[in-house]
């Protein structure tokens, strides 16, 4: 299924199985990067991501911003990785030899996820844009240093209403993106 995420939570809310496997599918591979992030071995990563996956079962119905479920699932991730190192702390962690060695530089792993899941949002979104609106932002983006008057002359439109008409464009897909969930 390759619908909204606000459209899969409604339909998982409601019972329908294929929209539910079709959450996990789309945000599995978010919750196990998040849990593994906590240098978790794979058993607790496994139990990390179980116990997240069942917070969303419980929590489906009461999401404030179902479109934001990713995020929604990223917190929880940290929240029950942090809940088992706390139980664990009565017991031996890693020594730091042991541990994964972790480039701060880097950014975390989820980053990636995160980025597809914004991307695939932004590309949905645009797509919802006017043919006219679309055809417009793709030209400036080819040639953003380009002149004016080139982007004009392709669309056959007066050089001063490339502008404001690029404005309204990028104002209508803010307002998709924000309609579903993205920060524009």
């Amino acid at each position: 299924m390759d619908a909204e995420p606000s459209t899969l939570v409604a339909a998982a809310s409601a019972g329908d199985r294929d929209a539910w496997n079709a959450l996990i599918d789309r945000y599995a591979g978010l919750v196990w990067a998040t849990a593994r992030a906590f240098r978790l071995n794979d058993a607790d990563a496994a139990d990390v991501s179980q116990v997240t996956w069942l917070r969303a079962v419980e929590h489906l119905d009461n999401l404030r911003n179902p479109a934001a479920l990713s995020s929604w699932l990223v917190t929880t991730t940290r929240r029950e990785a942090l809940n088992l190192l706390r139980q664990r702390r009565s017991g031996a962690l890693p020594e730091a030899d042991d541990a994964e060695v972790v480039d701060d530089e880097q950014p975390p792993p989820w980053h990636d996820i995160l980025v597809d899941e914004r991307n695939r949002e932004l590309w949905a979104a645009f797509r919802r844009l006017s043919a006219r609106c679309q055809t417009l932002l793709r030209l400036l983006v080819i040639d953003p240093a380009g002149s004016y008057t080139k982007v004009a002359a392709a669309l056959d439109v007066p050089v001063g209403s490339l502008g404001p008409t690029r404005a309204r464009c990028l104002t209508t897909l803010r307002g998709h993106l924000a309609r579903s969930g993205v920060d524009g």
